[in-house]
């Protein structure tokens, strides 16, 4: 006995660690019969049972640690003072960026309704005066002249937007923590939890904070492995100039203030922060700014921030009286509660997609996030990709809610996630983190249906309800046309005037393009009562176009004139952005007519309406092939191959919308390629992100990759390009959040897509991720993903469940039979399922120099499946 106990002490280090090993090649089985012949070599038999089951509870516990820490930033240094390496949290209300830093940590805060200014319009009403000329102007080939008439008459001369604003920080002081080992921070986005640990003197401390969903406050537990050993002082500090701090008598630590003014609208958000501080043991002291916790084993920090913002229009709320109220809530919780049911609320949305594109080499995977950030370039890391896949679904769960239940669901609804998410810094932040609605702002939204949040979409289809009633005044009084509009930028007020210059705010689209995610909700969720609350702002954003539009003296056909390509300004037009007829402009009046008449068709209305918007919409230019074989992003043929710029706004057509396709125009499809290829790779962050998207529905799974690569690279590697903060946020530089949703929408777009008329399963899979699984993915129709799998890139099953039942029309890379062995219908004609419909394109004007380019595309099988609601439908491989 005495034997086997000193072998069982001296080899089970070395067998456990036979069993931790991640060595390629050797299987779990293979590692078992090595541990039972070592065992067996030396001892009793009877002993070794003992002895493997010990050894896999540790492989076990060892692959469970692993899949925990797969889903974690974690780092082994703090923050310091740099904010793009602290760690985001949020609940849609309030954001925290978390430092971890060990003698003064900081957290700073956050709340979603602090905005510089108060309700205003900033709209010109000389514009209207002034657009015939600059009309002429443009289509006499003035377009700088008319630039500058713009800028003079059209742009606003009020505000230019209000800015995004932080409320404060709050600070811990540790005395005598100056001097620290064992540091680690990680923030785990399968729980959304922070966390930071360290030992000083021989004392473990620890603390985790969270942005509770359910109790609508930041919670921070702190605690020391000996007790009593847990001293600290918290302050606040604020760059708002218009604020107070102080101690109540109830020892609370209070922070108020109203924002600033900003060009020439007066600042009227009121704000107030509360900390609270419950301990284990110990004492809390107060003096007239600071709280002191001396002596403790534990504490548990509560904070609560809330305003007086009810609406665009209605600053009537109590501030005060909100945040105690959720504050005096929450602190009846003890924290262990708390974090249960802010775990259970984050992961009813979170655990819905389950992503794995392979396993990391060990010696990759247990790098800390900045180390594996700077290798992703140069080495096979599949794990990190699915992190950052699963950390754009977090940001926008911590950013983005929809309108809470309870007393004060009226008065303060969820704001859309903005520039920066909700979480900034800067008083005076870059682009006043407000909402730019020429891409931005929509790329937030990009993973929202797709990758199963689609509540999470609710603040931004708010805010196009919102802004089609600020933008009726400003499409009246601006344009003289009905319905509504709205131009590049838009904020908390909902402002809808031509703002910056009229070389970015000269674009009129903005109405047009958001009212998309309307539509696009609906061919998700197929809710006909939703639909018909909606369609009053889909016909508004119609109706603005049918006034809007002008005859080309020289085309004939119907075209916006001013309009630009977002922000691009070629040299043939005097590097003047403004032009009549640019292709965005025309595929986004399409899509508004075309969704509009397909709304009005599924709710039996307006029939003369849709007769008149069929006739304008066949009048509208057609897209052009120019001379290098490229997709035109003018009427004239003018591009520059040598063209860079981050915007490639007449690729709208090829994504996010789906005019352009590989089976239905496939000499569209080829210049789309021709343009892309021509911009280049690398960019800013949020264009890398959008080029993600576009080569996924290129079909390009290797490109897609690359861009991938180029995005997850750290900033200042890519030359004159973005890429990401060791915080894994986007860098244009600086910090934009679109970049991450945007290559989270890119990544499901590789393995998914539904936007031409099927479920196109593995498009666009590169080589790097040949075995994996997803569950949960969404396609329009009411389908889910209940389980995919492939291995070596063939698909080898799929579970789809229909919500709405209807006709599953599947495009895969290989055959496919029933989960009973059955056939599988081909697939032929238009889909009949309406959620899948595609309209025609117009056929391209081609110049006569453009080079015709073989398209090459995967061989795909297409398969017919009639569904009922509700059901789930299994198929394998073949």
């Amino acid at each position: 006995m005495k034997i086997h106990l000193l072998f069982f002490t001296l080899t089970f280090p070395v067998l456990t660690a036979l069993a931790r090993s991640q060595t390629r090649g050797i299987t779990d089985k293979v590692k078992v019969g090595m541990i039972r012949y070592l065992y067996n070599h030396y001892t009793n038999p009877r002993w070794s049972c003992m002895l493997i089951c010990l050894a896999l509870t540790s492989l076990s516990i060892t692959a469970f640690s692993q899949d925990q820490s797969a889903l974690k930033l974690w780092y082994t240094t703090p923050a310091g003072n740099i904010w793009e390496n602290a760690l985001p949290i949020g609940n849609g209300r309030q954001g925290a960026m978390v430092y971890g830093n060990v003698a003064r940590e900081t957290i700073q805060l956050n709340e979603h309704t602090v905005w510089s200014g108060s309700p205003n319009r900033n709209d010109n009403p000389d514009a209207l005066a002034a657009l015939p000329e600059v009309r002429k102007l443009i289509f006499d080939g003035k377009q700088k002249e008319a630039e500058q008439l713009a800028n003079k008459s059209i742009i606003t001369k009020k505000s230019h937007g209000q800015m995004f604003q932080p409320v404060g920080n709050l600070h811990l002081t540790f005395e005598g923590h100056d001097n620290y080992t064992n540091y680690y921070r990680d923030l785990d986005i399968e729980r959304a939890v922070a966390k930071t640990s360290y030992t000083v003197d021989g004392v473990t401390y620890t603390r985790e904070v969270l942005a509770s969903l359910p109790d609508r406050v930041l919670v921070m537990r702190l605690s020391a492995s000996q007790p009593g050993r847990l001293a600290f002082k918290a302050s606040y500090t604020t760059p708002q100039p218009a604020s107070s701090i102080q101690t109540t008598p109830a020892k609370d630590l209070t922070l108020t203030g109203t924002t600033s003014d900003h060009e020439g609208v007066k600042g009227m958000v009121r704000f107030k922060s509360i900390a609270r501080i419950k301990t284990e043991g110990g004492m809390l002291s107060a003096t007239d700014t600071t709280l002191t916790v001396n002596g403790a084993n534990a504490a548990t920090i509560y904070i609560s921030i809330a305003t007086n913002f009810n609406s665009y229009k209605d600053l009537g709320g109590n501030e005060n009286e909100r945040a105690a109220a959720y504050l005096n809530k929450a602190y009846l919780k003890a924290y262990a509660t708390m974090l249960k049911e802010h775990i259970a609320a984050y992961q009813r949305y979170f655990n819905r997609v389950r992503l794995n594109l392979g396993t990391t080499p060990v010696d990759v995977a247990k790098l800390p996030t900045d180390e594996r950030l700077k290798n992703f370039r140069t080495v096979n890391d599949p794990q990190f990709a699915a992190l950052y896949y699963q950390y754009g679904r977090y940001l926008l769960i911590s950013s983005s809610q929809p309108a809470r239940a309870g007393r004060y669901a009226d008065a303060e609804p969820g704001q859309p996630a903005n520039l920066q998410g909700i979480w900034n810094h800067r008083m005076r932040p870059p682009w006043d983190s407000k909402y730019t609605i020429n891409i931005n702002a929509q790329m937030n939204y990009w993973p929202a249906e797709r990758t199963n949040l689609a509540e999470l979409h609710e603040p931004f289809l708010r805010m196009v309800r919102e802004l089609s009633e600020t933008g009726q005044e400003t499409a009246r009084v601006m344009y003289g046309a009905r319905g509504w509009m709205a131009h590049h930028n838009t904020d908390i007020w909902r402002a809808t005037g031509a703002i910056d210059g009229a070389t970015w705010g000269m674009w009129v689209a903005g109405g047009g393009w958001t009212a998309q995610h309307l539509w696009e909700h609906y061919l998700y969720n197929g809710d006909k009562a939703y639909l018909a609350s909606v369609y009053p702002i889909l016909k508004g954003a119609a109706l603005f176009y049918v006034d809007y539009l002008i005859e080309h003296p020289r085309y004939h056909w119907l075209v916006v004139n001013p309009g630009t390509s977002p922000e691009n300004a070629p040299q043939a037009h005097g590097g003047s952005s403004l032009d009549a007829g640019t292709t965005m402009d025309n595929q986004i009046a399409y899509d508004v007519f075309s969704t509009a008449i397909r709304a009005a068709g599924i709710l039996k209305k307006d029939a003369a309406f849709v007769d008149t918007l069929r006739q304008m919409r066949s009048k509208l230019p057609p897209m052009h092939i120019g001379q290098h074989g490229q997709l035109q992003e003018w009427l004239e043929d003018i591009d520059d191959p040598n063209d860079k710029h981050r915007h490639i706004s007449h690729l709208y057509g090829l994504f996010p919308s789906n005019q352009i396709s590989p089976y239905r125009t496939p000499e569209l499809y080829s210049a789309a390629k021709t343009s892309l290829i021509h911009r280049g790779d690398v960019s800013t962050g949020w264009s890398m992100g959008w080029k993600v998207n576009w080569w996924a529905r290129l079909q390009d799974g290797n490109h897609a990759y690359t861009l991938i690569q180029n995005q997850l690279t750290p900033l200042g590697v890519n030359r004159e390009g973005g890429g990401t903060y060791n915080n894994l946020f986007d860098a244009h530089p600086p910090f934009q959040i679109d970049g991450n949703f945007g290559c989270t929408s890119g990544i499901t777009e590789m393995l998914l897509q539904s936007a031409d008329g099927a479920v196109h399963i593995l498009p666009a899979l590169p080589d790097v991720w040949p075995t994996g699984s997803v569950t949960g993915l969404r396609a329009l129709g009411g389908f889910e993903v209940v389980d995919m799998q492939w291995k070596d890139g063939k698909l080898t099953k799929l579970a789809v469940k229909s919500n709405l039942g209807g006709n599953l029309r599947l495009r895969v890379p290989n055959a496919l039979k029933t989960n009973g062995g059955g056939a599988l219908a081909t697939a032929s004609g238009q889909n009949p399922n309406l959620f899948y419909h595609t309209d025609d394109t117009p056929a391209p004007v081609v110049s006569p120099k453009a080079s015709k380019s073989a398209l090459t595309l995967k061989e795909t099988l297409l398969y017919d499946m009639p569904t009922q609601a509700g059901k789930v439908y299994t198929l394998v491989a073949r």
